[in-house]
């Protein structure tokens, strides 16, 4: 089935089921990190994490759950605007770094520079790092499956359907 001209799926999915069972392995493994997140990141600041990840994936469903989510725990509008248009440094000032980290781990696919991730954990300690690292990799999957939900409407609907403005550029 071929889509229509002009009309591209851009944004980052599952290509293969490995890489899902890659993703979800991890955060099994996990678990117990993930749990500890919940304790040691607000929830504001969790949710400024997730909207810095998303910016960079592009979901249209986490954008929407989780601008709702921010907005419940606190985060100013103005915050979330500025944080799905890709500007890092919107939150409050001692979240910079992580916001920093956050945008760079989605650019580079959970695959930082080692500096990076040593400034995180100087910036905020180890616990909270791990912490940090944690949320990135659950939101991640989260986007990732959202965008392959849609790249699945679009292959099935020859390019008419699972589209954003993002792929096409309107």
């Amino acid at each position: 089935m071929s889509t229509l001209p002009g009309r591209t799926f851009s944004r980052r999915h599952y290509a293969t089921l490995q890489q899902l069972w890659a993703d979800v392995a991890w955060l099994a493994r996990h678990r117990h990190q993930l749990r500890q997140a919940r304790h040691t990141l607000s929830p504001a600041f969790r949710e400024r994490l997730m909207l810095a990840v998303t910016a960079v994936n592009r979901c249209r469903y986490c954008s929407f759950a989780h601008t709702c989510a921010a907005l419940a725990a606190g985060v100013p509008k103005h915050e979330i605007t500025q944080l799905l248009g890709g500007t890092p440094g919107a939150g409050p000032v001692d979240e910079a770094v992580a916001l920093a980290y956050a945008q760079h781990w989605a650019e580079t696919s959970g695959w930082p520079e080692p500096a990076a991730r040593a400034r995180l954990q100087e910036t905020y300690g180890s616990a909270a790092a791990d912490a940090v690292d944690a949320i990135l990799h659950m939101i991640h999957v989260g986007n990732l499956l959202g965008n392959t939900a849609d790249y699945l409407l679009y292959r099935v609907s020859g390019g008419r359907l699972g589209l954003t403005t993002d792929d096409t550029g309107r």
